[in-house]
């Protein structure tokens, strides 16, 4: 008998032909996910199973994995033998802790000569002999044990199931240049997009010596935390003092955040095309700031000409809040390290700017040799 990790996958159930495609990416971040521990992957039909690991590495290695994007579930199980004595046999001897339980059969090979739910009731009959304080249960069990017998001539016995995050497999959906800050939203952002299978690249505005050096080493921590999900981080770091201050120089102040939103996206475009990402990410949510009303966002969206993805748009704060808090990211977003785009703040941002009003203000900058300096300016990490 040997204790395996059993991991299921879910949506990519749904593909056609191409189901190869996704797996193939599936099995290399699994891999990737648990290389420190030395144990190997093996794929049966509709399975993974996770094999030869050290048990004192068990639950880190089912931390890693429940951040692989495209897994449903897992479950450490018992694996032994389709043999019907042999269950049997596993079954009779089975202790449980007092309390209600079931058995559930699922027959995935339909050569096993006893139906699922015949054989089902018999284990449950022999872990009731041999448990005589145990109640049945069918309905809402404080144990189930699940007996699955696959294809592959083993079966594998477990007691619980461990939720992933489900989605698809990072890497299978194109690159994204995300415009991460040091708030709460960007990285839930990333989260949602990697979830859909986009690889990350990342870019992050900064206005030193407005903003800290620790401003920029709480974004890096960002990231960190945010590629366990995402997988590899490429991170660029723009110096975007000279913009501001030349908007706050040149410029109706009040047009501070838009003149800036319209820069910063034609920097991540040209970005974007360099490192060969298809769309922009923002975390913009409908209606926060200033800056995130529909007509801002049409008036950033006018300057660029490839997708911009905005997975948070229809979210609040307190939905976008529950999710870093549930990634890990929100106790370093709420650092008080300022970013940006608290630099030069208008005392009355305008919230539903008018194209032209805005093409009138940009005529007072040189934006192409601004964008050029911050360009000269990329610091590229490796996360």
């Amino acid at each position: 008998m040997e204790k395996v990790i059993l991991l299921r996958y879910g949506e990519i159930h749904l593909k056609g032909l191409n189901r190869g495609f996704f797996e193939k990416f599936l099995i290399e971040n699994i891999k990737k996910a648990i290389s420190f521990s030395g144990a190997t992957i093996k794929k049966i039909a509709g399975r993974y199973v996770v094999c030869d690991f050290n048990e004192e590495n068990q639950e880190q290695i089912i931390e890693k994995l429940q951040k692989v994007f495209g897994l449903h579930s897992l479950s450490v199980a018992l694996k032994l033998k389709t043999d019907i004595d042999e269950i049997k046999k596993f079954c009779a001897e089975l202790v449980l802790n007092n309390g209600t339980f079931k058995v559930v059969v699922r027959r995935a090979d339909k050569r096993f000569p006893i139906k699922s739910m015949e054989f089902a009731k018999e284990l449950g009959g022999l872990i009731l002999d041999n448990n005589p304080n145990l109640k049945v249960d069918v309905h809402t069990p404080e144990v189930e044990v699940k007996v699955d017998i696959r294809e592959d001539g083993w079966t594998y016995i477990s007691f619980q199931d461990i939720m992933c995050f489900g989605g698809m497999p990072v890497g299978t959906a194109g690159k994204g240049m995300l415009l991460l800050s040091g708030g709460i939203d960007s990285p839930v952002a990333s989260f949602y997009m990697a979830k859909r299978g986009m690889i990350i690249n990342a870019v992050h505005f900064y206005s030193f010596p407005y903003t800290s050096l620790q401003a920029k080493e709480k974004v890096i921590r960002l990231a960190k935390k945010m590629s366990e999900f995402c997988g590899h981080i490429n991170l660029h770091f723009i110096s975007f003092t000279k913009v501001q201050e030349e908007i706050n120089r040149l410029c109706d102040n009040n047009y501070m955040i838009i003149l800036m939103r319209r820069i910063m996206m034609r920097i991540a475009q040209k970005l974007s095309r360099k490192v060969g990402a298809n769309a922009i990410i923002t975390g913009e949510n409908l209606g926060q700031v200033a800056s995130q009303t529909i007509e801002s966002i049409t008036a950033t969206n006018a300057v660029v000409s490839m997708p911009v993805f905005r997975p948070l748009i229809g979210f609040d704060k307190v939905e976008i809040i529950e999710v870093a808090k549930k990634i890990g990211t929100y106790d370093i977003s709420i650092e008080p390290f300022e970013d940006c785009c608290t630099v030069f703040l208008p005392k009355k941002p305008v919230t539903r700017p008018k194209i032209e009003d805005v093409l009138e203000q940009e005529k007072k900058l040189d934006i192409e040799k601004l964008i050029s300096q911050c360009l000269e300016s990329c610091e590229l990490i490796k996360i």
